[in-house]
């Protein structure tokens, strides 16, 4: 990725900006009731989250799978992140997957809400980890 110094930093403001909209929208789908739009909202938090430190580090990943990858190469590996840090990301994915293009598969409180807590956490690393 070929960026300024200025334009990189201006990215991963907005994207860790976006990963705490998302985290809203996730609490809000929560207190209705709307567990899969609430699993897709906090994969969002953490995707967003996770791309903000790809890019501070000058990292460019281009799908996804690739985030998840990257992060777990560099962050994960490295011992920056735990290994439930990157578990958590993929399980994520998996369940926005699940929840977006599976018929007849809708998440449940019981499934979903143990996830709120963690991707809080998850957000406040990847920012310590940004601003360190």
């Amino acid at each position: 990725m070929s960026l300024t110094e200025e334009e990189r930093k201006a990215i991963v403001v907005y994207r860790l900006e976006k990963a705490e909209d998302a985290l809203v929208e996730a609490k809000d789908c929560a207190s209705m009731g709307h567990w899969t739009l609430t699993a897709n909202r906090l994969y969002y938090t953490a995707y967003y989250a996770a791309s903000a430190l790809l890019v501070s580090a000058g990292y460019s990943a281009k799908t996804h799978e690739g985030t998840v990858g990257m992060i777990g190469q560099n962050y994960v590996r490295t011992g920056s992140l735990t290994k439930e840090d990157g578990a958590l990301l993929a399980r994520l994915q998996s369940m926005r997957h699940t929840g977006d293009y599976d018929d007849f598969m809708d998440w449940t409180k019981e499934d979903v809400e143990p996830y709120i807590e963690k991707v809080e956490s998850f957000l406040e690393k990847i920012k310590k980890l940004i601003y360190s």
